[in-house]
């Protein structure tokens, strides 16, 4: 068989009733036979050459969602190769990351707001952007939801992230040219990104320390990133500033001003000074305290306003469970 041939069905003339049974109205199902220019290659290669209006993501997913078959036999992995002759089908349907980017109404503590942009005091357990495990409920699909402007934009005018458990504050765009802008601020390391951490073991030394130490994926744990030596790992500069606050028998109050912004890159740093986050259990903290969350939080952020030039500074007081869990080691912040 030298061409592949593509049949496309509503499910409405399929001789199996069970296919007719399963195939809803958002769904769409394609007979596929495979060529000889298929025969060999991994089947989600396959299937972009089949049909080249999906992307190989996509189809990945579908191949994952059991919406696959070859000779009527489901497929479940991707790197499955197919023959010439092979008859497959495929379920075209709506995926979770295929329909991450939807609106979604939720509340957003807006600490400024302008038509350029604004500034979100984010809490802690809030994602900030779809990803495999919270394809919904994230900061993106608020921001779409407060204003359709958003889905104009790339990451709806998001320019950085925080992770899923820190709070504090954030800027958002509202147009592409104020976004690329801001963009370019952080690059240029021009946006003062000032944290607030609550660290195990008590602070020795010198009061201000100044860590410069490149940051890649821990190769002895995927899911971890590490500070790395780039002669034997991939990793990217990361310099992070860190000033005493207070200290206590249990631990340390910590200010922390990135000058990179490197995955983790607090968290990563403070483990390798040996003062891990409370309750940052993939960076050795342990809950203490009652925080259950490792404990950071984004509480000034600087930068000068693309459109008016004008200076902006903001300050986020502590989230509840962090400022409850200085009073138990009997510490306090004073955001001035």
């Amino acid at each position: 068989m030298k061409n592949s041939e593509l049949i496309i069905s509503s499910g409405l003339d399929s001789e199996d009733p069970e296919d007719r049974a399963d195939t809803g109205p958002d769904t769409e199902l394609r007979y596929l036979v495979f060529g000889e220019a298929q025969h060999g290659l991994r089947l989600d290669r396959a299937l972009v050459e089949l049909v080249p209006e999906f992307s190989r993501s996509y189809l990945q997913q579908l191949i994952d969602l059991e919406g696959v078959t070859i000779n009527r036999e489901v497929v479940r992995k991707p790197s499955t190769r197919v023959k010439a002759g092979d008859i497959g089908a495929i379920e075209l349907r709506p995926t979770p990351q295929s329909q991450a980017f939807k609106p979604e109404v939720m509340a957003l503590e807006l600490v400024f707001e302008d038509e350029h942009l604004m500034v979100i005091n984010k809490p802690a357990g809030l994602v900030v952007h779809p990803a495999p495990g919270n394809w919904s409920g994230t900061l993106l699909n608020g921001l779409l939801a407060y204003d359709a402007k958003a889905m104009n934009l790339p990451r709806a005018g998001i320019v950085h992230r925080l992770d899923k458990d820190t709070s504090g504050l954030m800027v958002v765009a509202r147009t592409r040219p104020v976004m690329d802008a801001l963009i370019r601020s952080i690059a240029a390391r021009e946006v003062g990104r000032h944290y607030v951490a609550l660290a195990h073991r008590p602070w020795v030394g010198s009061g201000r320390r100044e860590i410069n130490a490149p940051i890649g994926r821990d190769p002895r744990n995927r899911l971890r990133m590490a500070v790395v030596d780039t002669e034997k790992n991939s990793g990217k500069l990361a310099r992070t500033d860190i000033e005493l606050l207070q200290n206590c028998d249990q631990g340390c109050l910590v200010r922390c001003t990135l000058h990179t912004g490197r995955t983790h890159q607090i968290r990563v740093h403070m483990a390798s000074i040996g003062h891990p986050l409370v309750a940052d259990v993939l960076y050795g903290g342990t809950v203490a305290a009652g925080i259950r969350r490792q404990a950071l939080h984004a509480c000034r952020l600087a930068f000068t306003h693309p459109v008016t030039q004008q200076s902006m500074v903001f300050q986020a007081t502590l989230a509840e469970d962090l400022d409850h869990a200085l009073k138990q080691w009997g510490l306090s912040y004073n955001q001035a």
